[in-house]
């Protein structure tokens, strides 16, 4: 069945995740949802003057909606019927579409990844060409866009209370990976009943470490198809694409983090190949990819890459 899940005042969360949130949406394993997305607190809205166009219901929500500890807008939660705590809810990312033909960009005084090089706080609007599919950079260079949502996943256990909506966690969070663009699928461990899916936090278009606070935010319209899996047991999201496979590691230690995506991305090739633990760590080291995925989020993230014409058959 088909859904839409539109970014109205009651279906938005400002700035946090809680398990304990009512759903705004129920829907079956199998389900598609097409979701609209915000992007932007009241001050990162532009000027009217400038000539862009507002997503209808941006102000209302943000009039509406008590804001959380965080800054971001995530649509939800969504109720996935059956989902458990133990669960993993695998969730199909079939197409991210613009929603306005502007993004903006921020730097903050102590925020970012060299705050002692660049004390000064800006803000700044960015036109989005849809129809080309670029960005213009304020000094004239024309980029093409890669969208992806940059803050998605489940909620967090009940035991956490309400959190944050910056740090990236083991539900997923504010992940911000760029990897996880149309076509990828990602896979979330359930931690509480219905697993309560939210996304926001659309980017345009961002390098791998995010490194000055923030990416081209936008607001994004995503269609994704959810799917109850009884079968995995996971600590941690991962995610796959045509191409690669991908775990993810989160800590305030970029070193930390580092290794928490290379034990996963072991363990992954134990699952698919059946190789011993030595052997993996050895594949690791000649074929994978550790990726610095943003630096700027509270807890830094890392992300493993290893191409699937890599992983050896299993045996």
């Amino acid at each position: 069945m088909d859904h839409v899940l539109r970014s109205l005042p009651g279906n938005v969360q400002w700035g946090l995740w809680d398990g304990r949130l009512k759903p705004v949406l129920r829907i079956a394993s199998g389900d598609r949802v097409t979701i609209e997305t915000l992007s932007g607190e009241p001050d990162d809205l532009p000027d009217p003057s400038l000539g862009f166009d507002i997503v209808p219901g941006h102000r209302e929500v943000l009039a509406s909606s008590l804001r959380g500890p965080g800054p971001h807008l995530l649509t939800g939660p969504i109720h996935v019927e059956g989902a458990e705590p133990g669960d993993v809810l695998e969730v199909r990312v079939l197409s991210i579409e613009l929603r306005c033909n502007w993004g903006w960009n921020l730097q903050v005084p102590m925020l970012g990844t060299l705050p002692e090089d660049f004390p000064e706080f800006r803000r700044i609007h960015i036109p989005l060409d849809r129809a080309r599919n670029v960005a213009r950079l304020p000094w004239g260079q024309e980029l093409p866009l890669a969208p992806f949502f940059g803050n998605f996943g489940v909620a967090p256990p009940l035991a956490w209370g309400r959190l944050s909506s910056k740090e990236p966690r083991a539900f997923g969070g504010n992940m911000d990976n760029k990897e996880l663009g149309a076509g990828s699928t990602l896979y979330f461990p359930v931690f509480v009943a219905g697993a309560l899916f939210s996304a926001g936090d659309g980017h345009a278009l961002q390098g791998d470490g995010e490194v000055c606070l923030t990416a081209i935010e936008a607001a994004l319209t995503g269609t994704f198809e959810f799917h109850l899996r009884r079968d995995l047991r996971l600590a941690s999201p991962r995610a796959e694409t045509t191409a690669d496979w991908i775990t993810m590691g989160f800590d305030e230690d970029l070193d930390d983090a580092a290794k928490a995506a290379l034990r996963d991305m072991i363990v992954l090739i134990r699952e698919s190949s059946g190789l011993g633990a030595q052997d993996a760590y050895t594949l690791c080291s000649i074929a994978a990819d550790l990726r610095v995925t943003q630096m700027v989020d509270g807890n830094k993230g890392v992300h493993c890459v290893l191409a699937k014409s890599r992983m050896p058959q299993r045996r």
